[in-house]
């Protein structure tokens, strides 16, 4: 059940951490964020498609293979951040969204508005990183 939300809504310490508009709020701003994405990624496919890739002069098209390289590549990362989207709508739905995958302890909404897909508090990210970091220099 989603809460009809002002537009001026912006969640708040001073509520129920998690509560049906919290929820209902970060909802919309993944799957804002979500078509946002996939706007700029049908963009990139179609401005693809309408290039000129028989481009007689071979620096002209090394630029313009180049310029497609670099926008493929972009629009592979916002492949992976609709995984990661998707994944957090899904923790919507079933009630674990906002809480550390690692600790179960609240990520905290501040967190939350700058990163909507973050799974961890920021001190169990930073010990994951930490670990990360000591694995890869023991290698």
């Amino acid at each position: 059940m989603t809460a009809k939300l002002p537009k001026t809504y912006q969640p708040s310490e001073n509520e129920k951490y998690m509560n049906t508009k919290q929820l209902d709020y970060f909802r919309q701003k993944l799957e804002s964020w979500r078509d946002e994405l996939l706007k700029e990624s049908q963009e990139t496919i179609n401005n693809l498609k309408e290039e000129n890739w028989r481009e007689p002069d071979l620096s002209d098209r090394a630029s313009l293979e180049t310029e497609a390289a670099v926008e493929l590549r972009t629009r592979n990362r916002y492949l992976k951040l609709i995984g990661k989207i998707d994944s957090a709508l899904k923790r919507i739905d079933d009630a674990s969204y906002g809480f550390c995958e690692e600790t179960g302890e609240p990520i905290g909404l501040k967190r939350l508005e700058a990163r909507p897909i973050a799974t961890m508090t920021i001190e169990a990210q930073e010990r994951h990183e930490r670990m990360e970091k000591q694995f890869i220099d023991e290698e």
